[in-house]
């Protein structure tokens, strides 16, 4: 456990000591702020029947942070030591490969919270400024991040699968955000074909990042969704540690 935890704060010094972890979060801040300060001025004085977490989850840039945070995050994690030849190093200390891929998907995790908390202080300006104290009502606030550290974990164990098998950052970065638009697309045809009895519309309804976001963003949480996450995360995660193990078989 203690090697665990060594390996999370090495890969959470390498966000946070270098000036890239600061312009990520810069853009993330600047992404939030932009689409607050375009959302009040769009919706104005009148009174709207929906939280302004459920306003939010459905503009432009919370969509592109999702996209473009994984694959941003991840592109280094194993990329980068593998291209600079520090991998084979590490992984002949005495340290688990699953310690390996537990401590540099924890320390994306982490990063990735830290990236959001400017949300925070959006909603608190709105609460405070607009008189809107459902803002930060705490069903809303937990349910609408719940929703981003559930679809953040999926995009970022996405990211990690895709680093864990390529040899360049340019090149982990651009399948981790072709493996998030395609999920991204089957999240467009869930809320485009209408459910049936059909069990191909049964498999896709899981895929609903859109209702499910949704529901988070008003504070309802469906133990469905989690669960479906959850999966889905530690699965590619797996395909991550195989990836990793995969240098004994060479």
């Amino acid at each position: 456990m203690s090697i665990y935890f060594t390996l999370a704060r090495r890969e959470l010094a390498a966000f946070f000591l270098s000036v890239t972890g600061y312009v990520i979060i810069a853009a993330v801040t600047l992404l939030v702020g932009l689409s607050f300060v375009v959302l009040l001025t769009n919706l104005g004085t009148d009174p709207q029947s929906a939280p302004v977490t459920e306003i939010f989850y459905g503009t432009f840039c919370f969509w592109l942070i999702i996209l473009v945070a994984g694959p941003v995050i991840t592109m280094r994690l194993f990329a980068l030591e593998k291209s600079s030849g520090t991998f084979e190093t590490l992984m002949t200390t005495p340290v688990s490969d699953f310690a390996v891929v537990a401590a540099k998907f924890t320390a994306a995790l982490v990063f990735y919270l830290v990236m959001w908390l400017p949300l925070l202080a959006c909603l608190f300006f709105v609460s405070h400024f607009a008189n809107e104290p459902g803002a930060l009502a705490p069903g809303t606030v937990g349910g609408t991040f719940l929703g981003i550290l559930l679809v953040g974990a999926l995009f970022l164990s996405l990211g990690c699968f895709a680093s864990a098998i390529s040899r360049t950052q340019m090149t982990a970065a651009i399948l981790s955000f072709m493996l998030g638009v395609t999920l991204f697309s089957l999240g467009f045809l869930a809320a485009a074909i209408p459910a049936t009895a059909q069990w191909q519309t049964s498999v896709l309804s899981f895929f609903g990042l859109f209702g499910q976001m949704r529901d988070f963003s008003r504070g309802v949480v469906d133990t469905r969704a989690v669960i479906f996450y959850l999966s889905l995360t530690l699965f590619f995660l797996f395909l991550t540690l195989r990836a990793v193990e995969s240098r004994r078989w060479k």
